[in-house]
């Protein structure tokens, strides 16, 4: 694996939070810290299972912010591109060439707009997520004002009600409009159903599926009928993937968070009844935390406060112990529960965020862990890219 920084560019106490070939108790805090083998073999299971299956499986970018990532995932698991949500996230893995990418979202405003027409430049398939007919008229006179060629895909609301048309008659009209359009290439269909990925039941999540998958092949039913078959129907999530993978309407995934895993992903329950956490996906990412303080006998105070994580989808949990709990948080401290006082100062830790997605995108480096030493530090290449 390819390291950015040499061992003796490391200046401790600086912004880089570890050096390749460093003891892993050695490594600065609070800091991500990816646990290279479990990232490996998720990595290599999902895409055994993509290609068992007859899917492409376009890795959500959004989730690692990394080019690092985005290439081992090309590597060990037949990846063929990336999902991204902004021009700007877009532009960060355009430029390091990977030659696929779905901005799986829509883009609107001019500057924008005028970003993304560009990006097809860099030698690769540039698609975007259209769900208003009006967008099609700006998208197409950005690409032919660059000379460039953006694929669209049009995008169906099939149940997480955020983008997307209600309709197949809408789909149908705008898909039209698309092929109608110069410099703009209808390309098939964006229908991730993000409501239900995070539910717990099983078969409730089943039961979402089902009615998408109906509403979606109404809609590739009705664009085969005006000759404008769909190349690819695109969705799925790490709550879903065996639905769309398994549905004969979808031919790509788009899942993300599977190959780090966190907190609210693993809590829900596979086929089997068990949390996905514990047999399905290995926990890979963690926030490798320090107890910095232990004046009350009851509780450590380590340094992995709100800025080093996001909760939105709840508190992390400490990775391999049942004796002490992450309770609580504040800008710069979390507080841990530790009734039988077992925690000592400059212990360090290793939390499982709460949602991997935004906790990864207020960190710059991911430092890759193998066997209890540094092999890897990786850039989280698109933090904070928003536009």
């Amino acid at each position: 694996m390819t390291a950015f920084i040499r061992p003796e560019e490391l200046e401790v106490g600086y912004d880089i939070p570890a050096a390749i070939g460093m003891d892993e108790s050695e490594i600065q805090t609070p800091c991500l810290i990816l646990d290279l083998d479990a990232l490996e073999r998720n990595i290599k299971k999902m895409g055994d299972y993509a290609k068992a299956h007859g899917m492409r499986h376009r890795v959500h970018g959004k989730m690692h912010k990394s080019v690092d990532v985005a290439r081992l995932q090309e590597k060990l698991g037949g990846a063929i591109g990336v999902c991204c949500q902004k021009p700007s996230e877009a532009e960060v893995f355009a430029r390091a060439g990977i030659k696929d990418i779905l901005v799986s979202n829509q883009v609107r405003g001019s500057l924008k707009i005028d970003r993304l027409a560009q990006l097809p430049k860099h030698g690769g398939r540039i698609i975007v997520c259209v769900d208003d007919i009006e967008n099609v008229a700006d998208l197409s006179a950005a690409a032919q004002k660059h000379g460039t060629e953006l694929h669209c895909f049009v995008e169906i609301d099939c149940g997480a009600g955020r983008c997307g048309v209600n309709s197949t008659s809408e789909v149908v009209t705008i898909a039209q409009a698309i092929d109608a359009a110069p410099n703009l290439r209808f390309t098939g269909i964006q229908a991730y159903q993000g409501a239900m990925q995070h539910m717990t039941s099983y078969d409730e999540r089943k039961a979402k599926l089902d009615a998408a998958i109906a509403m979606v092949q109404d809609a590739v039913d009705a664009l085969k009928a005006v000759g404008l078959e769909p190349e690819l129907v695109s969705g799925g999530g790490t709550g879903s993937y065996y639905f769309e993978s398994n549905s004969g309407v979808y031919n790509e995934l788009q899942c993300g968070s599977y190959a780090f895993m966190d907190a609210d992903y693993g809590r829900i329950l596979g086929k089997d009844g068990k949390r996905i956490d514990q047999g399905e996906w290995e926990n890979a990412l963690f926030i490798l935390t320090n107890v910095m303080s232990h004046t009350k006998a009851d509780k450590a105070i380590c340094d992995a406060g709100l800025k080093a994580q996001s909760v939105d989808s709840g508190l992390p949990f400490i990775y391999g112990r049942d004796d002490v709990e992450y309770i609580k948080c504040s800008d710069e401290h979390g507080v841990i529960s530790d009734p039988q006082g077992v925690l000592k100062v400059n212990d360090k830790l290793k939390l499982v965020p709460g949602h991997c997605d935004p906790t990864c995108n207020v960190h710059d480096w991911y430092v890759g862990v193998r066997n209890g030493k540094v092999e890897a530090l990786w850039p989280v290449s698109a933090r904070g890219k928003v536009f």
